[in-house]
C-alpha cells in the first residue's frame, strides 16, 4: 500500500503537470472546463495517495474512517488542485503571488490530511507531535511552492525538453507528496488502549485497492484526453501557420509584382493615397516652416524590347530584376519603387524640396541604369528615361502618374537616355491621347472601324493580283482617323491586339462576301509585333478561315521592317 501511494502521487503529479498546459488557453471557455476537470481529476489522485496511505496504516486494533470527514478532505484535496491550476492558467507569477498561492495550497494540503486522519474517530484521542505537524506543514507550503514554479517552468520549454523533463518533475513533486503524508503520519500517536468508534465505518485492503484503481484509471482516462487534446491542437496550429502562410502569398500575389519583388500598380495607387492624405494634412505645419512637396518619377526603359525578344525572356526577366535592384539602390528608404508594367517604373518621393532633389534622382537612375551589366553570357546596356511630375505644382493630385507619364515621353521623344519634367503644354496631349483610347476601346462594338482595300498590280502582267487591307477609324465626331493617330495609342494602352484579331475576322468575313459573287480574291493584313507575341495567334487565323471557309492560300500575313527588327 505504501509503494502504490507514492507510485499514484508521482502519477497524480505527472497528469497535473499536463492539466497545467490545457488550462493555458485563450479560449476562456475551454480554459475553464480544464480547470474544472482537471481540480477533480488532480484532487482526486492527490486524495487517494493520502487514502490509500492511511490504509496502509495498521493497529493492533480494527480502524474505520468517517464517511463525512472523509469526503470533506477529498473537497479539500479538489480545492487545492482548483488554486494550483488557477495559478498556473495564469502564467509565470511575481514572487508575492506565488508566496501567497503556496501558503493558501500548503494549508490546504494540511487540512487535507489532518481531516482525513479526523476521520479516524479514535478513543482516547490521537496524541499529536507538533514539531513533525510543523514539518509536515511546511513540507505542503514547500511542496506547493516547488510544484507552482515547475507549472510555470514548463510552461517556457520546449515540448521536445518537457517529454524529458515532465516525467523528472513528477518524481520531484510526488516525491514531496508523499513526505508530506508520511510525516504527518508520523506525528501522530495512538495510546495503548485506543479504541476505533468508527470501525464499521469505510475500512478494508478490498476499499484501498478500489479506490487505487478507481483513482488510476481516472488519471489514465484524464491524461489520454490531455495528449489527444494537445495533438489536435498541434494540428490546428500547423493549420493555422499553413493558412496564414497562405493568406499572405495571397497578399503577397497582390500587392507585388512576382518578378522583381517590387510593389505593383495596386500598392503603389494605395501609397500614393495615403502620403496624399498625409501632406494634406500636414499642410498647416508645412505652411509654418520651409514648404515641402511629393514628387512621382515614370521610367520605361530604352531599348528593352530588342533585347527581350533577341536575347529571350529569361535574359529580359533578369534584366528587369536588375534594374529593380539599381532603383532601390537609387532611393531613399522612404521613398517607393513599383514595377506596373512590362518595362515601367513608378517612384514616390515625399518631403522633397522641389525640383533639384527629383532632378539629381533622376540623374542618378540615368546614370545608373547605363551601366552595362552581363547577363547569362550576354552584355546588355540599357538606358531610360524618365518623367517628372510634383505635387502640387504640376496639377490635380488624381493626374500626377499621368502628368509624370506624359513628361516621360517627351523625354522619350527626345532621344531617350535624359528627363523631362512636366509642363503645362504636355496636358493637351494627354488629354487628347486619353480621349482617344476611350473612345477606341468601343470602336469595334459601335462598328466603327473599317477596312479599305488597296489593290496589288502585277506591273510586268499588268493583272490584279490581291489587295492589301488598310485599317482606318471612322470616329462619330472627329471623322476619318489614320493609323498613324490610333495605332500608337492602341500599342500604348494595350488594344492592338483586339484591333488586330478584328481585321483578321474581317478580312476573312470580305474574302468569303467576294468568293460568294465568284471572285476569288487575295487579301494581305500586317501584323503587329504585339500580335506575333501572343500564343494563339495560328490559332485565331486558323478559327477565322474555317468559320468563313476561305482557303488559308487567300490570306497573306505581312510584317514590317520595324517589326522584323524588334
Amino acid at each position: 500500500m505504501v509503494t502504490a501511494s507514492v507510485l499514484i502521487a508521482m502519477f497524480a503529479s505527472y497528469v497535473a503537470l499536463d492539466l497545467a498546459k490545457r488550462v493555458r488557453n485563450h479560449d476562456r471557455r475551454v480554459a475553464m472546463t480544464w480547470l474544472v476537470g482537471g481540480s477533480l481529476t488532480m484532487g482526486t489522485g492527490i486524495w487517494c495517495m493520502h487514502f490509500v496511505g492511511m490504509l496502509a496504516f495498521s493497529l493492533p486494533i480494527e480502524l474505520g474512517y468517517t464517511v463525512g470527514l472523509t469526503v470533506l478532505s477529498w473537497v479539500t484535496a479538489v480545492g487545492v488542485s482548483a488554486v494550483a491550476l488557477y495559478v498556473a492558467s495564469r502564467g509565470p507569477a511575481s514572487w508575492r503571488d506565488l508566496g501567497g498561492a503556496s501558503l493558501l495550497m500548503g494549508i490546504g494540503i494540511c487540512a487535507m490530511h489532518y481531516l482525513g486522519m479526523a476521520a479516524l474517530d479514535m478513543t482516547p484521542l490521537i496524541v499529536w507531535d507538533p514539531w513533525l505537524i510543523a514539518a509536515s506543514a511546511a513540507i505542503a507550503v514547500g511542496a506547493s511552492a516547488g510544484a507552482l514554479l515547475i507549472f510555470g517552468w514548463l510552461g517556457t520549454v520546449s515540448e521536445a525538453r518537457s517529454l524529458f523533463l515532465q516525467p523528472v518533475a513528477a518524481v520531484v513533486m510526488g516525491a514531496a507528496i508523499s513526505g508530506m503524508h508520511y510525516t504527518g503520519m508520523a506525528a501522530a500517536s495512538f495510546p495503548l488502549d485506543s479504541v476505533c468508534l468508527s470501525a464499521g465505518a469505510l475500512a478494508g485492503t478490498q476499499l484501498g485497492t478500489v479506490v487505487a484503481f478507481s483513482s488510476v484509471a481516472l488519471l489514465t482516462m484524464t491524461l489520454f484526453t490531455s495528449i489527444l487534446d494537445a495533438r489536435m491542437r498541434s494540428s490546428l496550429s500547423l493549420a493555422n501557420l499553413k493558412l496564414e502562410s497562405a493568406n499572405e502569398e495571397l497578399r503577397q500575389r497582390a500587392f507585388i509584382d512576382p518578378l522583381t519583388g517590387l510593389p505593383n500598380r495596386l500598392l503603389f495607387e494605395d501609397r500614393l493615397s495615403h502620403a496624399l492624405q498625409r501632406y494634406e494634412r500636414n499642410l498647416d505645419n508645412r505652411l509654418k516652416r520651409e514648404p515641402r512637396k511629393m514628387a512621382v518619377l515614370f521610367v520605361d526603359l530604352d531599348g528593352f524590347k530588342p533585347v527581350n525578344d533577341l536575347l529571350g525572356h529569361a535574359v529580359g526577366d533578369e534584366v528587369l530584376k536588375e534594374v529593380a535592384r539599381r532603383l532601390r539602390v537609387a532611393t531613399r528608404d522612404s521613398d517607393t519603387v513599383a514595377r506596373i508594367g512590362g518595362d515601367e517604373f513608378v517612384l514616390l518621393m515625399e518631403d522633397v524640396s522641389g525640383v533639384a532633389d527629383c532632378a539629381a534622382l533622376a540623374s542618378r537612375i540615368i546614370g545608373l541604369v547605363a551601366e552595362p551589366l552581363e547577363v547569362h553570357g550576354h552584355k546588355v546596356s540599357l538606358a531610360c528615361s524618365v518623367g517628372v511630375a510634383l505635387y502640387p505644382d504640376h496639377g490635380d493630385r488624381h493626374q500626377l502618374v499621368m502628368h509624370a507619364d506624359a513628361a516621360m515621353y517627351t523625354a522619350k521623344r527626345a532621344g531617350g537616355h535624359t528627363y523631362a519634367l512636366f509642363e503645362s503644354r504636355m496636358n493637351e496631349g494627354v488629354q487628347e491621347q486619353l480621349a482617344l483610347q476611350h473612345d477606341l476601346r468601343h470602336a469595334v462594338e459601335r462598328n466603327e472601324l473599317l477596312l479599305h482595300y488597296q489593290p496589288k498590280i502585277d506591273a510586268r502582267l499588268g493583272r490584279l493580283q490581291g489587295v492589301e487591307a488598310l485599317l482606318r477609324w471612322q470616329h462619330p465626331t472627329r471623322g476619318m482617323i489614320g493609323p498613324n493617330v490610333f495605332i500608337p495609342i492602341a500599342e500604348r494602352f494595350g488594344l492592338i491586339n483586339g484591333l488586330g484579331n478584328w481585321v483578321i475576322e474581317e478580312s476573312c468575313r470580305q474574302m468569303r462576301v467576294w468568293a460568294d459573287q465568284g471572285m476569288l480574291m487575295s487579301v494581305a493584313i500586317n501584323l503587329s509585333v504585339h500580335q506575333l507575341r501572343t500564343e494563339d495567334l495560328v490559332h485565331r487565323i486558323e478559327s477565322a478561315l474555317t468559320r468563313h471557309r476561305v482557303m488559308p492560300s487567300q490570306l497573306l500575313c505581312e510584317i514590317t521592317e520595324s517589326v522584323a527588327m524588334e
